[in-house]
């Protein structure tokens, strides 16, 4: 049925007869008003009833057989061409019916791994508050989350970074185009490897450091490059997620290797690609030795492997100056080091950056301009490489180590003191957030999870990271930069409490066994 109301409706918007017509069949059709094979009015007819030209009619039923909605035969008439439950179905000159089953679209070998690997829509822990209705949270609480968020808002130089932003984009204007290459920003490239040489003891070219949105888009281009089918990468157990679904979408085999208090065990594998978190494996927070270092490079070396060196958050680090990480000991070039300032600034900065050996600069940035043909957040990167060179990153991250130093402690301290028979805080001496291994059993974990979500405070569970973890080996990561001392008394007190209304721990004893006092 070909509406006449709804053919007015079209020619008041369109102001065109034939315009308005084709509009109204194309809409029935798509709308299943005109079912498959139906055959449509003649132009004479359709033309009296509309009161137009049959040239009219006629250009309209050219246009839609032109999108292959509708098809004429020579003294046959026009017919619907249409799809109706799981078959493309059109009568012809013949009268025949041909049908074509519908398939779903098919995907690439990487995107059906990419899917079967996707996180879960919660991943934060398998006990997570998620579980927990608002109905069972205790009224009048206020939220008090550990989970990691990165730096505070409240902490960040906001108006000053604002300003920087401002002005380049004012310098810019429309030219901002211009000279601009994928691998970004040569003043910011020249300002990290400054940094860089001063900071870490890396002697890089700007020629070698390529900017990227954010650490996570160079492992996941890294990964692309060097790893495929029949190719295998090895990664540290516990790993950040992240990394590893970037590996196992490319097909490649993937060896976990466990950690232990002085980072990674290595060992002769037989692999092509390394992922090492060395200044603060992430997320126990070990520190990669000395003698391990070597003994990575000796691999490489051997196995003629990359290593990606992730420096993710070492730049907080409280006992003194950031250890020097493992790209400084590298003379060789096997060493990639990714880095980012996602950490030290804001989430909210997609700007990290890659130090690529010579062989690889071409590719990375071929890979790159795929995704980036000029460079993301251009006026970003100019305003971070004036920051930098004006001195005011140093000062922010001079008074962000004070911050975080005192609020560390603060919770470093109070889960050791009102916690410690439950878990085992990992010493570490940077990063912005505390691992701590649970002490007792799955099951009490479970309860005091469920208890905390209950009294509206929260962290991220450990054990998502491990690839071949126990449930009985639990942990928590507890983040601290996006709170204040106040509040992180708070939390650990309600932990406290929660703990004690199970008799997870009493005055003298807890759960499952007798303790000290």
């Amino acid at each position: 049925m070909i509406s006449p109301a709804a053919y007015s409706a079209k020619l008041a918007e369109s102001g065109s007869k034939h315009l308005a017509l084709y509009q109204t069949i194309r809409d029935a059709i798509t709308e299943g008003q005109l079912p498959p094979a139906e055959r449509l009015p003649s132009t004479r007819q359709l033309a009296a009833l509309f009161g137009l030209s049959r040239g009219s009619v006629s250009l309209a039923y050219d246009m839609l057989a032109v999108e292959g909605l509708v098809q004429s035969g020579v003294g046959q008439g026009t017919f619907v061409v249409g799809w109706e439950e799981g078959r493309s179905v059109y009568k012809g000159n013949s009268g025949e019916e041909a049908q074509i089953p519908l398939a779903e679209p098919a995907l690439t070998a990487w995107a059906r791994r990419l899917m079967e690997k996707a996180p879960e829509t919660n991943p934060q822990s398998a006990f997570t508050a998620a579980h927990i209705s608002p109905s069972q949270v205790e009224e009048h609480v206020n939220p008090v989350s550990f989970v990691p968020e990165g730096i505070g808002a409240g902490w960040f130089p906001w108006l000053e970074w604002k300003a920087q932003v401002a002005l380049q984009w004012k310098q810019f204007g429309f030219t901002w185009k211009d000279a601009r290459e994928t691998e970004g920003s040569l003043r910011l490239r020249q300002a990290i490897a400054t940094r860089l040489r001063r900071e870490r003891g890396i002697t890089c070219e700007a020629d070698n450091i390529i900017i990227t949105a954010g650490s996570m888009q160079a492992i996941t281009l890294l990964t692309q490059l060097l790893l495929e089918e029949g190719k295998t990468s090895v990664i540290e157990n516990p790993c950040y997620t992240g990394i590893t679904r970037a590996i196992e979408a490319t097909g490649a085999q993937l060896i976990t290797q466990e950690v232990d208090r002085n980072g990674i065990l290595p060992q002769d594998w037989a692999a092509e690609l390394l992922f090492v978190t060395p200044a603060r494996q992430f997320p126990t927070g070990a520190v990669l030795s000395y003698e391990r270092r070597r003994a990575l490079l000796s691999w490489a070396s051997r196995r003629n492997a990359w290593i990606v060196e992730d420096d993710y958050d070492s730049d907080f680090r409280w006992g003194g100056r950031p250890i020097e990480p493992l790209k400084s000991l590298d003379r060789e070039g096997r060493v990639i080091y990714v880095g980012t300032f996602s950490r030290s600034m804001c989430a909210g900065v997609r700007i990290g950056y890659a130090i690529v050996p010579d062989e690889l600069v071409q590719p990375f940035i071929a890979a790159k301009k795929l995704y980036d043909p000029y460079p993301s957040g251009i006026a970003e990167q100019e305003a971070l490489a004036t920051w930098m060179s004006e001195g005011g990153f140093d000062r922010h991250m001079r008074r962000m180590r004070r911050v975080y130093g005192k609020l560390e402690e603060k919770l470093r301290l109070g889960l050791e003191q009102h916690l410690g028979d439950l878990f085992e805080v990992v010493p570490s001496d940077a990063g912005l957030h505390v691992y701590a291994k649970w002490l007792s059993s799955f099951e009490h974990y479970s309860l005091l999870v469920k208890e905390c979500s209950c009294r509206g405070v929260s962290w991220k569970e450990g054990s998502i990271y491990a690839r071949k973890g126990k449930e009985q080996d639990c942990s928590a990561l507890f983040g601290f930069a996006h709170l204040d001392e106040d509040l992180i008394d708070e939390g650990v007190t309600r932990i406290r409490q929660a703990a004690e209304a199970l008799g997870l721990i009493g005055s003298n004893r807890v759960l499952g066994g007798t303790i000290d006092a």
